[in-house]
């Protein structure tokens, strides 16, 4: 009896068997689940690190080193920045700046609506892009920049996104940051800048490799009015 009830309990599989293969089936799960976690904490940490320290040198520059000696660059405070070379870059490339929370969904609805292929990015995503990140476009950068911008706009202020960008921001082959365009660009700090100097330095962001703010132009002369109009109206009251 004794040896009829060992095989019997052999012919009948464990009950802890289904549970064995639901754990096995689980473990990558858990693994990308970890890891994805894990990202976000080392993103979450380097903004916090960036939200104080400057950002010395960034992926972009590296790529763009390959091609173009870089310029020597020097860090600058928001406060020496001229307001109107502030006010131009919103302007620019990001008239909501002060009222959206990293992703301009207003401009974004209206992208989607006109089936348009232009980007509605705002100041705090390309941030994210230039201090973090590569500029190819690819889906993993993508997922990686908006995961990345609400938590620079939840870390840093206003303030501090707008100069990080001034001065990571690509004026011209090699030509990084707002102090570097200023000298290179008109002789000048970016303290003394003009209105129309600061309006043909914005409009040359959307593709500085190839525009030139030598010369005045369409664009210029539309951010230009773009700045006075955010003087007045109140959209600078965040920088």
């Amino acid at each position: 009896m004794r040896h009829a009830g060992m095989i019997l309990r052999r012919a009948h599989p464990s009950k802890t068997e289904p549970a064995r293969s639901a754990r096995r089936r689980g473990r990558p799960m858990f693994w990308l689940r970890f890891l994805a976690l894990r990202a976000v904490l080392v993103m979450l940490g380097s903004v916090a690190i960036y939200g104080v320290v400057n950002p010395p040198l960034t992926w972009t520059m590296v790529g763009a080193a390959r091609q173009h000696p870089l310029t020597p660059r020097e860090w600058t405070r928001l406060a020496d920045i001229a307001p109107v070379m502030r006010r131009s870059v919103v302007a620019a490339e990001d008239a909501n700046f002060c009222s959206h929370w990293g992703f301009d969904m207003v401009e974004i609805r209206k992208v989607v609506a006109s089936g348009s292929s232009r980007g509605a990015s705002t100041i705090t995503q390309q941030t994210a892009k230039n201090a973090f990140l590569w500029q190819t476009r690819s889906w993993p950068r993508k997922a990686a920049e908006t995961i990345l911008t609400p938590q620079i706009e939840a870390l840093w202020s206003k303030a501090r996104i707008l100069e990080v960008y001034l001065n990571l921001a690509e004026f011209g082959p090699g030509i990084f940051g707002i102090h570097a365009a200023a000298r290179d660009h008109f002789g000048t700090t970016p303290d003394r800048l003009t209105p129309v100097q600061a309006a043909r330095l914005a409009a040359v962001l959307p593709n500085p490799r190839q525009r030139s703010p030598s010369g005045p132009s369409a664009r210029s002369r539309a951010i230009l009015d773009g700045a006075e109009t955010i003087a007045r109206d109140g959209r600078a009251a965040c920088f």
